[in-house]
């Protein structure tokens, strides 16, 4: 069901205006969209290496701006938007367990789990639900989402030419990798 959507957007990665598409997805996959920036950060910063560090500036920024929505939606609108999105993810039982992990570490919570592959508008939403102080939620998601693509930059940066011929000979090993790593968090998600 997502090998469309993740086509789609990859073919995204390619055009002129990408730049305007990977801060769109990257904002929406902060509050509703299901799959992750990376998809168009990465082909984006191989083709063209010398604007890595602008590409995940904007990939970062939109996703901390995206991450706010999320929030506003678990703070205002959880009954009529927010548990969507959280059934969507099958994530109802876990949400109860993030209210207790908001409560007992705080801003360390956000932080360690906003730098996995956990979907952030899941962390997001509940971050708004649990009421977290909103200047603790900009400040750990500004430490989270950065830290999570500046990752992927510098390896990107260091060994770019390795990882483009993988993606390039091996794209639905990597695309198979990629959506492994996104349930691997959703279940990591339960276990909180």
């Amino acid at each position: 069901m997502l090998k469309p959507l993740y086509d789609w957007i990859l073919r995204r990665s390619q055009r002129p205006d990408a730049v305007w598409w990977l801060a769109g997805v990257s904002f929406a996959e902060s509050s509703f969209f299901p799959l992750p920036p990376d998809i168009m950060l990465i082909p984006m910063c191989l083709a063209d290496r010398q604007k890595l560090w602008r590409y995940t500036n904007i990939c970062a920024l939109a996703s901390l701006v995206g991450g706010l929505l999320g929030y506003a939606i678990g703070y205002y609108l959880f009954e009529s938007i927010g548990r969507m999105v959280i059934d969507a993810y099958g994530a109802q039982d876990s949400f109860a367990g993030f209210q207790h992990a908001f409560d007992t570490y705080g801003p360390w919570f956000l932080i360690l789990k906003g730098v996995t592959p956990i979907p952030y508008k899941l962390l997001a939403i509940a971050a708004g639900f649990a009421k977290l102080d909103l200047t603790v939620f900009i400040l750990c998601s500004i430490v989270a989402r950065f830290s999570r693509f500046y990752m992927i930059a510098i390896l990107l940066h260091f060994y770019g030419p390795q990882v483009q011929e993988i993606i390039e000979k091996r794209l639905m090993l990597v695309t198979t990798v990629m959506l492994v790593v996104v349930i691997g968090g959703l279940l990591s998600f339960k276990v909180f």
